[in-house]
C-alpha cells in the first residue's frame, strides 16, 4: 500500500472520488451544450460554497492619493456588512487617459495573514523588510501588481478575509481559546490574559518578531475558523469569493476602467482565489492561475497537510474535480502556470489537472484559449513566469 494522508483508508477514499468525470463535469457524455452545462454547474458550485451576503456594489473611500515609480496610487477602504473595513490599493500609470483594461490582482496566503495587499504591491521606496523578503522569495524581487500596472493596466489589490485589515485579532477571542491554541495555557488549564503586551499582538512598530508571532497564532486559528464557518452554513470559498466579487464590482464601476476588459490572477492562495472567481464570474475575461492547480485526489492522498483550509468545499468532489471549477469559464481564456519542484503538489496530479482542463477546452471547441506551462524551480511567480502571464493578459485584454 502506498502511504497517504489517511493510511489504510486511502484507497477506499480515493475510490469514492474515482477517476471518471462527475455529474457536473463537462467531460461527461451527458453534456453537449456549454451554456446549459455552465448554468447548472455554476449553480451547483454556488449552492455548495454558500456565499454570505457581502452587500451590494462596493462604495470605496479614498484614504490617500500619491505617485510612486511612474504609477498613480490610491489607497482605498470600504465597509462590508461584517468585519473590519477592507483596505485596498489601486494602481495605474501616471498620466493615463481614458478607460484602461483592469486587473484584479489577488494576493497569496503564504502562511502570512498579517500582510495582504502589501505582498504584491509597493507604494513607497521604504517597504517593510518582511514585505521585501516575501517579494524576493516568491516574486523575483518585484511587486507584480505594480509591474502589470506599468504595462498599461488599472490594477486593484484588496485584503481578503482574514488577512491584513481583515484579520482576526487575538484580543477579540475568548482568552482560554487563545491561550490554548498558542500554547500559553497555565499548567492548571487557566488562560493567561490577552493584552497589548502579548507577543501575538502587533504594535505600530510592526517588528518581525511580532508579525511572526501573530502569523503563528493565525495559523493555529485557521481550523477553528473553518469549522466555525461550516457551523454558520457557509464555507471559506464562499466568503472570499463574495468579497472578491465586491472588489470586482468596484473595479468595474470606475470611470477609468473598461469593465469589458477585466482579468484576474495570483500565486498560490491567489491562484486558488482565481480558480473560484474566474470560474464563477463571467466578468473575468482573462484568468491566470499560478501555483494552485491540482486535483481533489492530490489533496486527499498526498498534500492536504501542506494546504490551507480555504480550499475545501464539502461534497463538491462528487460533482466535479478541482480544475473543473476553473473550467466553468470555458471558452474564456485561462492560463495555468506550475513549477516542477513545487513541494505543494506532485507532478502526476498537476499533469492530470492540465489534462482535465485541456479536455474541457477541446470539447468546447476552444483549445487555443487554454494554456498550461511548467517551469523549473519551487513555488513561485518569478519574472519569467510574470512575462508569460503579462503577455497572456495583453493578448486577450488589449
Amino acid at each position: 500500500m502506498q502511504k497517504n494522508m489517511i493510511g489504510s483508508y486511502g484507497a477506499w477514499a480515493a475510490e469514492l472520488v474515482g477517476d471518471k468525470p462527475g455529474p457536473m463535469s463537462f467531460r461527461s457524455e451527458r453534456w453537449k451544450d456549454v451554456e446549459k452545462w455552465r448554468s447548472l454547474a455554476r449553480g451547483r458550485v454556488l449552492e455548495l460554497i454558500s456565499q454570505p451576503d457581502a452587500g451590494g456594489v462596493t462604495k470605496a473611500s479614498v484614504r490617500s492619493r500619491s505617485a510612486y515609480d511612474g504609477l498613480q496610487v490610491e489607497e482605498l477602504s470600504w465597509q462590508l456588512p461584517y468585519g473590519p473595513p477592507t483596505e485596498a490599493v489601486f494602481l495605474k500609470p501616471e498620466g493615463a487617459k481614458g478607460k484602461l483594461p483592469g486587473i484584479l490582482a489577488l494576493h497569496d496566503h503564504g502562511g502570512n495573514k498579517y500582510f495582504g495587499t502589501r505582498k504584491i504591491t509597493r507604494i513607497s521606496g521604504n517597504p517593510h523588510p518582511m514585505q521585501k523578503k516575501h517579494q524576493e522569495l516568491y516574486y523575483g524581487g518585484v511587486a507584480w501588481a505594480n509591474e502589470i500596472a506599468r504595462r498599461g493596466y488599472a490594477v486593484l489589490v484588496h485584503d481578503t478575509f482574514p488577512f491584513a485589515s481583515r484579520r482576526v485579532l487575538a484580543s477579540d477571542l475568548p482568552e482560554l481559546m487563545v491561550s490554548r491554541i498558542t500554547g500559553r495555557e497555565t499548567a492548571q488549564g487557566e488562560p493567561k490574559s490577552v493584552s497589548n503586551a502579548d507577543p501575538f499582538t502587533v504594535s505600530e512598530r510592526e517588528t518581525e518578531a511580532e508579525i511572526e508571532a501573530y502569523n503563528a497564532f493565525a495559523a493555529a486559528h485557521e481550523h477553528i475558523m473553518a469549522k466555525s464557518l461550516f457551523c454558520a452554513g457557509t464555507t471559506w470559498p464562499g466568503v472570499y469569493t463574495a468579497e472578491d466579487q465586491r472588489a470586482l464590482d468596484y473595479l468595474c464601476s470606475r470611470d477609468d476602467v473598461d469593465a469589458q476588459r477585466i482579468g484576474c490572477g495570483g500565486l498560490s492562495g491567489g491562484g486558488m482565489r482565481t480558480v473560484f472567481l474566474a470560474g464563477l464570474d463571467g466578468r473575468i475575461k482573462c484568468a491566470v492561475c499560478v501555483g494552485f492547480m491540482t486535483t481533489w485526489r492530490e489533496f486527499l492522498l498526498n498534500k492536504c497537510f501542506t494546504h490551507t483550509w480555504m480550499v475545501y468545499v464539502p461534497l463538491l468532489p462528487k460533482d466535479m474535480d478541482f480544475p473543473e471549477i476553473l473550467s466553468l469559464r470555458v471558452p474564456l481564456p485561462s492560463l495555468v502556470l506550475n513549477t516542477k519542484e513545487d513541494p505543494l503538489y506532485t507532478m502526476p496530479e498537476m499533469e492530470r489537472a492540465d489534462s482535465i482542463l485541456g479536455e474541457v477546452y477541446d470539447k468546447a471547441g476552444a483549445p487555443d484559449n487554454y494554456r498550461c506551462s511548467f517551469y523549473s524551480g519551487p513555488h513561485k511567480f518569478d519574472l519569467l513566469m510574470q512575462k508569460e502571464a503579462f503577455d497572456w493578459y495583453d493578448r486577450w485584454l488589449k
